[in-house]
């Protein structure tokens, strides 16, 4: 299994960033997909999830209304698209997948958000 995170960087507050995750070496369109986020001093914090066919999703009640999270099968990527960021969402982004028991994890791309 391999998850790679692209797309962060420094935004100011107010603005957006998308977020992919490019995964390789599992059936990508069997399996419910999620973003997580660790800020410094933070426990990891559990964004969005998808469903496998991304008809469903859910999201953290501080990210609700603001984030959008989606995928596209054919292109085995998971997406986060992030708006009215707050220097609140500044973290690293992780995207995730659990195959039986076991997690797997991206190496994460850092997200910035600062006047």
């Amino acid at each position: 299994v391999q998850l790679v995170e692209s797309g962060g960087g420094l935004v100011q507050p107010g603005g957006s960033l998308t977020l992919s995750c490019a995964a390789s070496g599992f059936t990508f369109s069997s399996y419910r997909m999620r973003w997580y986020r660790q800020a410094p001093g933070k426990e990891r914090e559990l964004v969005a999830t998808i469903s496998s066919t991304g008809s469903i999703t859910n999201y953290a009640d501080s990210v609700k209304g603001r984030f959008t999270i989606s995928r596209d099968n054919a292109k085995k990527t998971v997406y986060l698209q992030m708006n009215s960021l707050k220097p609140e969402d500044t973290a690293v982004y992780y995207c995730s997948v659990q195959i039986t028991v076991y997690n797997s994890w991206g190496q994460g791309t850092q997200v910035t958000v600062s006047s």
